[in-house]
């Protein structure tokens, strides 16, 4: 057997056999190195712009890289961004080159979007409509501006189904081809491009959030601070309120306003019993929300203004009506009033309405339900309205709710409501059952709730004021 030959021995080719071609080899070892090259280079280079995505806080620096990744990735001279406006314009937002010779795309895409642009406005196509045709114009023209030199392959960039953007690679190179892989590339740095053009939308829109949270807040400290801190301390009647807003900022509106302007400037402290006329009023704006907030204000400021100018309780909703009927008409809101002066040393109730649920009035002696309520219209709706008063004769221990249609609308999950005439009977058991008006209100209030279902909330502002005439030094005249 002969023996084996070293390494450092030379081959023995005498017998005239030509050595064995290695070329194929190694060109294959540095096929597969340079692809494993290539593909960790585009590894690198997505997982970069991942990176970004992740990190950058500012589109702008996000859409620096947009165009260069897509480049790179697929061996292009550069790439371009256009961006679709939401007023309908196409821009040119980023163009990025290898060589810094692209003076040619810059003018092709530029001039094309100029044109597309204003063919849209001169056409006045809608900004809503789909982008599809211009797109496709838009290709068409930059390639055709481009010439045959140029390999040029744009994509969509889609966010929530909608066109937000074009794109594009080029390359000078008349071999480049763009293959299925290059083209798969060029779409996956394009939705990472969505993707961050859609956080970016999202941020602003959680910032302006934040914002009109913030304000809300404030809006429904303000209205908390103009509502009533406490029912007054009236000679004769004992009193509870309470307003529940559905929303932050609320619509109903109630108040206690001395009818004498030395009550007011005399400043009394809180628990001290005052004699003479209140006035006692509760009201809603149409609608919810910050918009009739503002005008539950306005209507306050109006009506303490007027209150001091010492007018029967029809003159007072007439003065109002007239005042309001401009701003409430521009603003296609509307509001009901109920507004009544109570004279201590009479237990004379004096009571206008202005189209606003008519209180109710359950008398001690006979246990008999009586509305309260005149002929008004809504405060705004005609500025020539006429408003009708009366008066009622209180007697010891008779009991008056003020309310809102929070309490008549309230909802159950059937969709039955609990209306005036179930309220009602609540009331008088109420009445019957507790001896002070915050036991009565806090049963209605229970009783709404139970109705609506514990774990539901009402849809709509309620308000409630109880008002019991009660034992005390004055007596009648």
């Amino acid at each position: 057997m002969p023996a084996p030959r070293l390494p450092s021995q030379p081959a023995d080719y005498s017998g005239g056999n030509p050595p064995p071609d290695v070329t194929p080899v190694f060109a294959l070892k540095e096929l597969v190195a340079r692809l494993h090259r290539e593909q960790t280079k585009i590894q690198d280079l997505l997982s970069s712009l991942g990176f970004a995505l992740r990190s950058f806080k500012n589109l702008n620096q996000f859409l620096e890289l947009t165009p260069l990744i897509a480049s790179r990735v697929t061996d292009a001279d550069g790439g371009a961004l256009v961006l679709f406006k939401p007023n309908g314009q196409m821009r040119l937002e980023r163009l990025h080159c290898q060589d810094n010779q692209c003076q040619d795309v810059r003018v092709a895409i530029e001039s094309a979007t100029r044109q597309l642009t204003a063919s849209a406005a001169s056409s006045y196509e809608k900004v809503s409509l789909p982008f599809t045709n211009r797109t496709n114009a838009l290709d068409q023209q930059v390639s055709n501006a481009l010439g045959h030199t140029v390999q040029l392959f744009g994509t969509a960039i889609l966010t929530k189904n909608v066109e937000r953007g074009r794109l594009y690679v080029f390359s000078r190179d008349p071999e480049y081809t763009w293959t299925e892989t290059r083209q798969k590339l060029v779409r996956l740095v394009a939705d990472q491009t969505a993707v961050a053009i859609e956080n970016d939308e999202l941020t602003v829109e959680l910032r302006k959030k934040e914002r009109l949270d913030r304000e809300l807040e404030i809006g429904a400290e303000i209205q908390v601070q103009l509502l009533p801190r406490q029912c007054p301390k009236i000679e004769g009647v004992e009193l509870a309120a309470r307003c529940k807003t559905a929303n932050r900022v609320g619509g109903d509106y109630y108040d206690f306003i001395p009818a004498n302007y030395d009550q007011i400037r005399t400043g009394k402290k809180a628990g001290v019993t005052e004699s003479g006329r209140w006035s006692l009023a509760i009201g809603d704006v149409m609608g919810k929300g910050v918009p009739a907030g503002l005008i539950m204000t306005m209507l306050r400021g109006m009506l303490r203004a007027e209150v001091l100018n010492a007018h029967s309780p029809s003159r007072i909703l007439q003065h109002l009506n007239h005042v309001m009927h401009a701003d409430l008409e521009n603003s296609n809101r509307f509001a009901t009033l109920f507004y009544s002066e109570y004279d201590s040393t009479t237990r004379t109730l004096s009571y206008s309405n202005a189209a606003h649920h008519p209180p109710l009035l359950w008398q001690a002696e006979t246990g008999i339900l009586k509305r309260l309520d005149t002929l008004g219209m809504l405060i705004g709706l005609d500025m020539d309205s006429r408003y009708d008063e009366a008066q009622v004769q209180l007697q010891m221990g008779d009991t008056i709710i003020y309310y809102t249609d929070g309490f008549t609308d309230a909802a159950n999950q059937n969709g039955d409501r609990f209306d005036e005439e179930n309220l009602a009977h609540h009331f008088q058991l109420a009445c019957r059952r507790y001896g002070n008006p915050q036991a009565i209100l806090n049963y209605l209030f229970d009783q709404v709730q139970e109705f609506i279902g514990p774990d539901r909330h009402n849809e709509d502002d309620m308000t409630l004021i109880v008002l019991k005439v009660v034992e005390d030094t004055v007596h009648p005249a």
